[in-house]
């Protein structure tokens, strides 16, 4: 008999909510097979078969929460259950014995039913795939790296009744009672704790985009070539925000107790939005990244993020946040700390608008908004506003991130 456990779960999370069993007791299961998925506060994993066998019990429900090394079922090892997947889908062999028909008097093949992905989509969004055959994924636009389909991709092709192209939907309920996901919960949780345990004020500024945007158009294609990777915003803004923590500190430092812990090392965490909720992936040392490398990062973890593929790891551990609004819209907002960070700088929407010149010209010039929340226990208003004036001057003439000023 071998034991399904709950895997060991990362840095300071200890427990998980079973959100779903792919198997049900007496199916076959074989060895490294997805058997149950698990939602934490931070990502959804899959725990797989330790052992070949038959599923012989289950002992934690959807929706039970369990802590790490509790027992979620056992598999009776060899032993043969009911038609496994892999015996599923395999075609049956032709009986020689069996009259053959012409091909041209055989009945035209009804249509599939079940939709297949696409050759490069992977294990998750092929079991989504699987468990909606009403989606056809020829229809479903795809959003991953080299057109696959991601798993928010399916998601929305589900909401939208099947071929991801909106739909008119058909009478229902007036309300609908769906139960909050363990990563929405948490996420509930922690902001309200953050503003409850917090002192958060958030003052503003504003940028004109107008160099930055002009050396990124020069410099783009070129940059894409070299290096393999697109050139962003998210990347100045990052090596901007390292620039300005090094000259206050305060902002890069955390309360703990009745100490001021200071961070000598600037790992920043990348608001990233996702179907199941938003998630941060950390970017380490971005003080010893170039550029190139920061944005690579970013992309990396941004897809890995849509595709619910981060590690724990990899979203842990930051010691400031950039989150940026303005890919949905926001001309302004006011973001909220993630502790026990005690800064968070928001990026919005560049849009023109007429600007007051030294000179007492009028100019139409491309702006952005930018916010920076602080808990006020440890960063005063005059620290601030220099942080946010630091990263202005750094976007605002960008050869002084590669003078280091």
């Amino acid at each position: 008999m071998a034991d399904i456990t709950v895997p060991t779960l990362g840095e300071s999370v200890s427990e998980a909510t079973v959100a779903k069993w792919f198997k049900q007791v007496g199916d076959a299961v074989e060895q490294d097979e997805p058997l149950v998925e698990l939602e934490t506060d931070k990502v959804t994993l899959e725990v797989n078969a330790p052992a070949s066998g038959a599923l012989e019990s289950i002992a934690a429900n959807v929706d039970d929460t369990v802590e790490v090394g509790a027992l979620l079922g056992k598999i009776k090892e060899g032993a043969s259950g009911s038609a496994s997947k892999k015996e599923a889908k395999e075609e049956p062999k032709d009986d020689p014995k069996k009259e053959t028909t012409p091909e041209s008097s055989k009945p035209a093949p009804e249509k599939q039913e079940t939709a297949t992905s696409g050759k490069n989509s992977g294990p998750a969004v092929n079991k989504m795939l699987a468990e909606n055959p009403q989606v056809d994924a020829s229809k479903v636009p795809a959003s991953g790296k080299d057109g696959r389909h991601t798993k928010g991709d399916v998601q929305k092709a589900v909401a939208a009744g099947g071929d991801g192209m909106a739909t008119v939907p058909a009478q229902g309920p007036r309300e609908e009672r769906v139960k909050m996901s363990k990563l929405r919960q948490v996420i509930a949780k922690r902001l309200k704790e953050s503003q409850n345990n917090a002192a958060i004020l958030t003052t503003f500024n504003e940028i004109d985009m107008t160099n930055v945007m002009a050396l990124r158009s020069e410099y783009k294609d070129a940059f894409e070539k070299k290096h393999g990777v697109r050139l962003g915003f998210m990347g100045f803004f990052v090596k901007a925000a390292v620039n300005a923590l090094k000259q206050i500190p305060e902002v890069n430092a955390e309360i703990d107790g009745t100490d001021i812990v200071y961070k000598n090392y600037y790992d920043i965490g990348v608001a990233v939005g996702t179907p199941q909720g938003l998630v941060v992936p950390v970017i380490r040392d971005c003080d010893t990244k170039s550029l190139a490398e920061i944005e690579a990062e970013i992309g990396d973890k941004a897809l890995k993020a849509r595709d619910g593929q981060l590690s724990m790891s990899e979203m842990t551990g930051g010691s400031f946040t950039v989150s940026n609004g303005g890919v949905y819209g926001s001309l302004m907002s006011t973001p909220i700390i993630n502790p026990p960070q005690s800064g968070i700088l928001g990026m919005h929407k560049t849009e023109q608008r007429p600007i007051v010149m030294p000179d007492g010209s009028i100019v139409a010039r491309p702006m952005m908004y930018v916010a920076l929340s602080y808990d006020h226990r440890i960063i005063d208003g005059r620290e601030s506003v220099t942080f946010l004036v630091k990263v202005k001057e750094a976007i605002e003439d960008p050869r002084r991130l590669l003078l280091g000023l």
